[in-house]
Protein backbone atom coordinates (compact mmCIF):
# COMPACT_ATOMS: atom_id res chain seq x y z
CA UNK A 1 0.00 0.00 0.00
CA UNK A 2 2.87 2.04 0.65
CA UNK A 3 4.18 2.11 -2.36
CA UNK A 4 0.96 2.87 -4.24
CA UNK A 5 0.33 6.08 -2.00
CA UNK A 6 4.30 6.87 -2.99
CA UNK A 7 2.99 6.57 -6.89
CA UNK A 8 0.51 8.31 -6.63
CA UNK A 9 1.52 11.33 -5.32
CA UNK A 10 4.59 11.19 -7.65
CA UNK A 11 1.92 11.18 -10.73
CA UNK A 12 -0.16 13.82 -9.19
CA UNK A 13 2.59 15.78 -8.51
CA UNK A 14 3.69 15.65 -11.87
CA UNK A 15 0.01 16.13 -13.40
CA UNK A 16 -0.08 19.19 -11.41
CA UNK A 17 3.74 20.93 -12.06
CA UNK A 18 2.25 20.08 -15.89
CA UNK A 19 -0.86 21.56 -15.65
CA UNK A 20 0.99 24.87 -14.02
CA UNK A 21 3.51 25.15 -16.75
CA UNK A 22 1.28 25.12 -19.55
CA UNK A 23 -1.10 26.79 -18.34
CA UNK A 24 1.63 29.28 -17.44
CA UNK A 25 2.97 29.49 -21.06
CA UNK A 26 -0.41 29.98 -22.27
CA UNK A 27 -1.62 32.81 -20.35
CA UNK A 28 1.70 34.84 -20.91
CA UNK A 29 1.90 36.60 -18.06
CA UNK A 30 4.80 38.39 -17.01
CA UNK A 31 6.41 36.53 -13.78
CA UNK A 32 6.14 39.29 -11.30
CA UNK A 33 2.33 39.45 -11.89
CA UNK A 34 1.84 36.37 -11.27
CA UNK A 35 3.98 36.23 -8.27
CA UNK A 36 2.18 39.36 -7.14
CA UNK A 37 -0.91 37.61 -7.53
CA UNK A 38 -0.10 34.26 -5.81
CA UNK A 39 1.18 36.64 -2.76
CA UNK A 40 -2.18 38.42 -2.76
CA UNK A 41 -4.27 35.74 -2.70
CA UNK A 42 -3.18 34.23 -0.31
CA UNK A 43 -2.21 36.81 2.43
CA UNK A 44 -4.70 38.87 1.79
CA UNK A 45 -2.13 42.04 1.11
CA UNK A 46 0.16 43.04 -1.62
CA UNK A 47 3.77 42.24 -0.83
CA UNK A 48 5.62 44.45 0.99
CA UNK A 49 8.93 45.82 1.13
CA UNK A 50 9.27 46.87 4.69
CA UNK A 51 7.94 43.18 5.33
CA UNK A 52 10.98 41.28 3.43
CA UNK A 53 12.54 43.66 0.43
CA UNK A 54 13.26 40.31 -0.95
CA UNK A 55 10.31 37.92 -1.13
CA UNK A 56 8.68 39.43 -4.15
CA UNK A 57 11.77 38.62 -6.55
CA UNK A 58 11.88 35.02 -4.68
CA UNK A 59 8.61 34.38 -6.04
CA UNK A 60 9.25 35.59 -9.46
CA UNK A 61 12.12 33.45 -10.10
CA UNK A 62 10.50 30.44 -8.81
CA UNK A 63 7.73 31.28 -11.17
CA UNK A 64 10.03 31.96 -13.90
CA UNK A 65 11.50 28.39 -13.31
CA UNK A 66 8.29 26.80 -13.60
CA UNK A 67 8.10 26.71 -9.67
CA UNK A 68 4.72 28.44 -8.84
CA UNK A 69 4.23 26.33 -5.86
CA UNK A 70 7.30 27.28 -4.57
CA UNK A 71 6.61 30.82 -4.79
CA UNK A 72 3.18 30.30 -2.94
CA UNK A 73 4.76 28.12 -0.17
CA UNK A 74 7.23 31.31 0.21
CA UNK A 75 4.04 33.51 0.62
CA UNK A 76 2.75 31.56 2.90
CA UNK A 77 5.27 31.11 5.13
CA UNK A 78 7.16 34.85 5.14
CA UNK A 79 8.55 35.82 8.00
CA UNK A 80 6.88 39.16 9.58
CA UNK A 81 3.37 39.10 7.39
CA UNK A 82 0.24 37.08 10.02
CA UNK A 83 -2.32 37.98 6.31
CA UNK A 84 -2.30 34.29 5.49
CA UNK A 85 -3.22 32.80 9.14
CA UNK A 86 -4.69 35.44 10.75
CA UNK A 87 -6.55 37.04 8.02
CA UNK A 88 -6.99 34.25 4.96
CA UNK A 89 -7.85 31.15 7.19
CA UNK A 90 -9.30 32.72 10.55
CA UNK A 91 -12.11 33.89 7.93
CA UNK A 92 -12.10 30.89 5.90
CA UNK A 93 -12.72 28.64 8.86
CA UNK A 94 -14.94 31.12 10.78
CA UNK A 95 -17.44 30.47 8.24
CA UNK A 96 -17.46 26.48 9.67
CA UNK A 97 -18.44 27.56 13.07
CA UNK A 98 -22.19 29.08 12.79
CA UNK A 99 -25.04 27.99 11.53
CA UNK A 100 -25.49 31.16 8.68
CA UNK A 101 -21.72 30.35 7.68
CA UNK A 102 -21.00 33.98 8.34
CA UNK A 103 -16.97 34.70 8.74
CA UNK A 104 -18.14 37.42 11.29
CA UNK A 105 -18.24 35.22 14.38
CA UNK A 106 -15.48 35.63 16.91
CA UNK A 107 -12.03 33.54 16.96
CA UNK A 108 -12.78 30.43 18.62
CA UNK A 109 -11.40 27.15 19.80
CA UNK A 110 -12.82 25.51 16.41
CA UNK A 111 -10.95 28.12 14.26
CA UNK A 112 -7.80 28.29 15.81
CA UNK A 113 -7.70 24.80 16.01
CA UNK A 114 -8.03 24.55 12.59
CA UNK A 115 -5.59 27.61 11.52
CA UNK A 116 -2.99 25.36 13.86
CA UNK A 117 -3.78 22.33 11.95
CA UNK A 118 -2.64 23.95 8.90
CA UNK A 119 0.01 25.46 10.36
CA UNK A 120 1.62 22.18 11.33
CA UNK A 121 0.58 20.41 8.49
CA UNK A 122 -1.10 17.96 10.61
CA UNK A 123 -3.53 15.79 8.49
CA UNK A 124 -6.41 18.07 8.09
CA UNK A 125 -8.41 14.81 7.92
CA UNK A 126 -8.36 14.72 11.54
CA UNK A 127 -9.98 17.29 12.28
CA UNK A 128 -13.38 14.93 12.73
CA UNK A 129 -11.64 12.79 15.21
CA UNK A 130 -8.42 13.74 16.21
CA UNK A 131 -7.34 14.30 19.65
CA UNK A 132 -6.36 17.92 19.12
CA UNK A 133 -6.95 21.70 20.43
CA UNK A 134 -5.54 24.82 19.76
CA UNK A 135 -4.78 27.68 22.33
CA UNK A 136 -3.13 30.56 22.54
CA UNK A 137 -0.84 29.59 25.38
CA UNK A 138 0.29 32.43 27.32
CA UNK A 139 -0.11 34.78 25.02
CA UNK A 140 -2.89 36.58 26.24
CA UNK A 141 -3.63 37.09 30.62
CA UNK A 142 -7.21 34.85 30.02
CA UNK A 143 -6.28 31.26 30.33
CA UNK A 144 -7.74 28.97 28.13
CA UNK A 145 -11.37 27.53 29.80
CA UNK A 146 -14.30 25.07 28.95
CA UNK A 147 -17.05 27.56 29.76
CA UNK A 148 -15.96 30.63 28.01
CA UNK A 149 -14.80 31.86 24.83
CA UNK A 150 -12.63 34.90 26.58
CA UNK A 151 -9.27 33.22 25.94
CA UNK A 152 -9.64 33.23 22.01
CA UNK A 153 -11.63 37.09 21.75
CA UNK A 154 -8.81 38.31 23.61
CA UNK A 155 -6.30 36.87 21.07
CA UNK A 156 -8.47 38.85 18.65
CA UNK A 157 -8.91 41.70 20.23
CA UNK A 158 -5.34 42.30 20.69
CA UNK A 159 -4.20 41.13 17.06
CA UNK A 160 -1.79 38.06 18.35
CA UNK A 161 -0.02 36.23 15.75
CA UNK A 162 -1.59 33.07 15.49
CA UNK A 163 1.69 32.11 13.58
CA UNK A 164 3.83 32.58 16.65
CA UNK A 165 1.10 31.90 18.96
CA UNK A 166 -0.87 28.98 18.84
CA UNK A 167 0.07 25.72 20.87
CA UNK A 168 -1.57 22.16 20.10
CA UNK A 169 -2.78 20.49 23.18
CA UNK A 170 -4.63 17.53 24.02
CA UNK A 171 -8.10 18.24 23.97
CA UNK A 172 -9.40 15.50 25.93
CA UNK A 173 -6.90 16.38 28.96
CA UNK A 174 -8.23 20.07 28.87
CA UNK A 175 -11.84 18.89 28.61
CA UNK A 176 -12.42 16.79 32.46
CA UNK A 177 -15.41 15.15 30.35
CA UNK A 178 -14.11 13.92 27.76
CA UNK A 179 -11.33 11.03 27.55
CA UNK A 180 -9.45 9.94 24.93
CA UNK A 181 -11.93 7.88 22.85
CA UNK A 182 -14.65 10.75 23.07
CA UNK A 183 -12.89 13.73 21.53
CA UNK A 184 -13.68 14.07 17.59
CA UNK A 185 -11.71 16.92 16.29
CA UNK A 186 -14.14 20.07 16.26
CA UNK A 187 -16.95 18.51 16.63
CA UNK A 188 -16.35 17.92 19.76
CA UNK A 189 -14.84 22.12 20.37
CA UNK A 190 -17.19 24.59 22.59
CA UNK A 191 -17.46 26.63 19.47
CA UNK A 192 -18.98 23.46 17.72
CA UNK A 193 -20.90 21.77 20.31
CA UNK A 194 -22.17 25.30 21.15
CA UNK A 195 -23.60 25.94 17.34
CA UNK A 196 -24.73 22.62 16.29
CA UNK A 197 -25.28 20.21 19.93
CA UNK A 198 -27.50 23.31 21.11
CA UNK A 199 -31.18 22.26 21.92
CA UNK A 200 -32.53 19.98 19.04
CA UNK A 201 -31.81 16.48 18.55
CA UNK A 202 -28.03 16.79 17.34
CA UNK A 203 -29.39 15.78 13.73
CA UNK A 204 -28.10 19.34 13.37
CA UNK A 205 -24.33 18.84 13.84
CA UNK A 206 -24.26 15.73 11.17
CA UNK A 207 -26.44 18.29 8.55
CA UNK A 208 -23.39 20.76 9.41
CA UNK A 209 -20.28 18.73 9.52
CA UNK A 210 -22.23 17.04 5.92
CA UNK A 211 -22.27 20.76 4.82
CA UNK A 212 -18.91 21.93 6.11
CA UNK A 213 -16.83 19.14 5.37
CA UNK A 214 -18.20 17.10 2.75
CA UNK A 215 -19.85 19.92 0.94
CA UNK A 216 -23.43 18.05 0.61
CA UNK A 217 -26.56 19.07 1.86
CA UNK A 218 -29.19 16.73 3.07
CA UNK A 219 -31.06 17.09 0.39
CA UNK A 220 -28.53 16.59 -1.74
CA UNK A 221 -27.88 13.29 -0.57
CA UNK A 222 -31.99 12.32 -0.03
CA UNK A 223 -32.19 8.37 -0.75
CA UNK A 224 -35.59 6.82 -0.06
CA UNK A 225 -34.33 3.78 -0.81
CA UNK A 226 -32.47 3.07 2.16
CA UNK A 227 -33.79 0.52 5.37
CA UNK A 228 -36.01 2.67 7.79
CA UNK A 229 -35.03 0.61 10.77
CA UNK A 230 -33.56 2.94 12.47
CA UNK A 231 -35.80 5.56 12.28
CA UNK A 232 -36.36 7.18 15.90
CA UNK A 233 -39.59 7.64 17.75
CA UNK A 234 -39.95 11.55 16.77
CA UNK A 235 -40.14 11.31 13.16
CA UNK A 236 -43.97 10.64 12.16
CA UNK A 237 -44.86 7.65 9.82
CA UNK A 238 -48.03 9.95 8.45
CA UNK A 239 -47.16 13.49 8.58
CA UNK A 240 -50.48 15.38 7.79
CA UNK A 241 -52.02 12.20 7.99
CA UNK A 242 -50.66 11.23 4.72
CA UNK A 243 -48.24 8.14 4.84
CA UNK A 244 -47.14 9.05 1.40
CA UNK A 245 -44.79 12.20 2.31
CA UNK A 246 -43.14 9.95 4.97
CA UNK A 247 -42.40 7.38 2.27
CA UNK A 248 -41.42 10.25 -0.42
CA UNK A 249 -39.78 12.41 1.75
CA UNK A 250 -39.13 11.64 5.01
CA UNK A 251 -37.43 8.97 4.62
CA UNK A 252 -34.80 10.08 2.24
CA UNK A 253 -32.88 12.18 4.86
CA UNK A 254 -33.86 10.16 7.43
CA UNK A 255 -32.97 6.61 6.83
CA UNK A 256 -29.49 7.52 6.77
CA UNK A 257 -29.09 10.53 8.98
CA UNK A 258 -30.76 8.93 12.08
CA UNK A 259 -27.93 5.64 11.87
CA UNK A 260 -25.46 8.09 11.95
CA UNK A 261 -26.78 10.37 14.64
CA UNK A 262 -26.66 7.58 17.40
CA UNK A 263 -22.84 8.56 17.52
CA UNK A 264 -23.88 12.01 19.45
CA UNK A 265 -26.02 10.15 21.55
CA UNK A 266 -23.90 11.30 25.16
CA UNK A 267 -23.28 14.63 23.63
CA UNK A 268 -25.27 18.21 24.69
CA UNK A 269 -24.59 21.80 24.94
CA UNK A 270 -25.26 23.14 28.54
CA UNK A 271 -26.72 26.84 28.18
CA UNK A 272 -26.38 27.50 31.87
CA UNK A 273 -22.41 26.07 32.18
CA UNK A 274 -21.77 26.88 28.69
CA UNK A 275 -19.91 23.98 28.36
CA UNK A 276 -19.90 20.65 26.10
CA UNK A 277 -21.48 18.42 28.85
CA UNK A 278 -20.95 14.40 28.18
CA UNK A 279 -22.20 11.18 29.80
CA UNK A 280 -21.07 8.10 28.40
CA UNK A 281 -23.26 6.08 31.04
CA UNK A 282 -26.64 7.09 29.02
CA UNK A 283 -27.83 8.77 25.86
CA UNK A 284 -28.68 12.16 26.60
CA UNK A 285 -32.53 13.35 27.19
CA UNK A 286 -32.64 15.12 23.83
CA UNK A 287 -32.31 11.40 21.75
CA UNK A 288 -36.30 10.82 23.51
CA UNK A 289 -37.87 13.71 22.73
CA UNK A 290 -41.21 13.95 21.32
CA UNK A 291 -40.81 9.64 21.47
CA UNK A 292 -44.57 9.55 21.42
CA UNK A 293 -45.31 10.62 17.78
CA UNK A 294 -44.18 7.16 16.76
CA UNK A 295 -43.98 4.95 19.53
CA UNK A 296 -42.43 1.89 17.48
CA UNK A 297 -39.31 3.71 15.91
CA UNK A 298 -36.12 3.28 16.57
CA UNK A 299 -35.04 3.80 20.48
CA UNK A 300 -31.55 4.70 21.12
CA UNK A 301 -29.79 2.59 23.79
CA UNK A 302 -25.83 3.42 23.26
CA UNK A 303 -23.72 5.77 20.94
CA UNK A 304 -24.06 3.03 17.83
CA UNK A 305 -24.07 4.03 14.12
CA UNK A 306 -24.20 2.74 10.98
CA UNK A 307 -23.13 4.23 7.71
CA UNK A 308 -26.75 3.15 5.39
CA UNK A 309 -25.27 5.73 2.75
CA UNK A 310 -22.29 3.51 1.97
CA UNK A 311 -24.60 1.61 -0.67
CA UNK A 312 -27.09 3.15 -3.15
CA UNK A 313 -26.84 6.35 -4.83
CA UNK A 314 -24.44 8.29 -2.02
CA UNK A 315 -21.97 5.16 -2.55
CA UNK A 316 -20.82 7.94 -5.04
CA UNK A 317 -18.92 9.96 -2.40
CA UNK A 318 -16.35 7.67 -2.15
CA UNK A 319 -16.95 5.49 1.04
CA UNK A 320 -13.33 3.52 2.01
CA UNK A 321 -14.83 0.32 1.65
CA UNK A 322 -11.42 -1.35 3.75
CA UNK A 323 -13.09 0.60 6.90
CA UNK A 324 -16.06 -0.98 8.73
CA UNK A 325 -19.69 0.68 8.05
CA UNK A 326 -20.49 0.68 11.49
CA UNK A 327 -19.11 1.70 14.98
CA UNK A 328 -19.57 3.34 18.29
CA UNK A 329 -19.00 7.08 18.97
CA UNK A 330 -18.23 10.62 17.40
CA UNK A 331 -14.66 9.33 17.01
CA UNK A 332 -15.13 6.07 15.11
CA UNK A 333 -17.69 8.09 12.53
CA UNK A 334 -15.87 10.71 12.03
CA UNK A 335 -13.09 8.80 10.48
CA UNK A 336 -15.77 6.84 8.48
CA UNK A 337 -16.94 10.46 7.42
CA UNK A 338 -12.85 11.82 6.78
CA UNK A 339 -11.86 8.63 4.78
CA UNK A 340 -14.37 9.72 2.05
CA UNK A 341 -13.20 10.93 -1.29
CA UNK A 342 -16.23 13.83 -0.80
CA UNK A 343 -14.17 15.25 2.38
CA UNK A 344 -10.61 15.73 0.41
CA UNK A 345 -13.19 16.83 -2.63
CA UNK A 346 -14.77 19.55 -0.26
CA UNK A 347 -11.95 20.76 0.88
CA UNK A 348 -10.10 21.29 -2.51
CA UNK A 349 -13.55 22.71 -3.89
CA UNK A 350 -13.56 25.18 -0.79
CA UNK A 351 -9.71 26.34 -0.99
CA UNK A 352 -10.54 26.83 -5.08
CA UNK A 353 -13.43 28.94 -4.53
CA UNK A 354 -11.32 31.00 -1.49
CA UNK A 355 -7.71 31.77 -3.55
CA UNK A 356 -9.58 31.51 -7.17
CA UNK A 357 -12.58 33.70 -6.18
CA UNK A 358 -14.73 31.79 -8.13
CA UNK A 359 -16.07 27.90 -9.30
CA UNK A 360 -14.33 26.06 -11.56
CA UNK A 361 -15.79 27.57 -14.79
CA UNK A 362 -15.16 24.78 -17.09
CA UNK A 363 -13.78 21.02 -17.98
CA UNK A 364 -10.07 22.35 -17.35
CA UNK A 365 -10.75 23.99 -14.49
CA UNK A 366 -12.97 20.97 -13.03
CA UNK A 367 -10.07 18.51 -13.96
CA UNK A 368 -7.83 20.69 -12.17
CA UNK A 369 -9.91 20.17 -9.21
CA UNK A 370 -9.74 16.67 -9.34
CA UNK A 371 -6.11 16.79 -9.59
CA UNK A 372 -5.82 18.54 -6.73
CA UNK A 373 -7.90 16.48 -4.99
CA UNK A 374 -5.96 13.74 -5.50
CA UNK A 375 -2.74 15.26 -4.01
CA UNK A 376 -4.30 16.68 -1.10
CA UNK A 377 -4.77 12.66 -0.59
CA UNK A 378 -1.67 11.84 -1.81
CA UNK A 379 0.02 14.39 0.35
CA UNK A 380 -1.31 13.27 3.77
CA UNK A 381 -4.15 15.74 3.86
CA UNK A 382 -1.62 18.59 3.74
CA UNK A 383 -4.15 22.04 3.55
CA UNK A 384 -1.15 24.68 3.14
CA UNK A 385 -0.58 22.42 0.25
CA UNK A 386 -3.33 22.90 -1.24
CA UNK A 387 -4.02 26.49 -0.85
CA UNK A 388 -0.30 26.72 -2.37
CA UNK A 389 -1.19 24.16 -5.28
CA UNK A 390 -4.62 26.15 -5.85
CA UNK A 391 -2.99 29.80 -6.13
CA UNK A 392 0.13 28.91 -8.33
CA UNK A 393 -2.77 27.24 -10.69
CA UNK A 394 -5.01 30.35 -10.54
CA UNK A 395 -2.50 33.00 -10.58
CA UNK A 396 -1.11 31.69 -14.22
CA UNK A 397 -4.56 31.25 -15.30
CA UNK A 398 -6.15 34.83 -14.09
CA UNK A 399 -4.26 37.25 -16.23
CA UNK A 400 -5.09 40.65 -16.00
CA UNK A 401 -7.42 39.31 -12.70
CA UNK A 402 -7.41 39.96 -9.42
Amino acid sequence: MTTGRKTVKTVTGFILAGILLCSFGAANAANRDVARRIHDRLTGTPPSALVDPTLLDQMEALVAAGNATGAAQLAIDQAGNTGFYNSVLKNFFATYTSTDGSVYVPLNDATATMVGMVRDNVPFDRVLYGDVLYTGGNAVSTPYAIDSNQHYQELEDNGVDLKASLVSASQALLHPMLGVNDVAGVVTTRAFAQSFFSAGTNRRMLAFVFQNFMCRSLEEINDVTRSPDRIRQDVSRAPGGDSAIYLGSCVGCHAGMDPLVGAYAYYEWDDQLGQLVFDNTQPQPKNFINNTVFPSGFVTTDNSWINYWRRGPNSVLGWNQTMPDRGMGAQSMGRELAASRAFASCQAEKVYEAVCLRKPKNGAERQMLETLTDNFIANGYNMKTLFGDAAAYCATQDVGGL
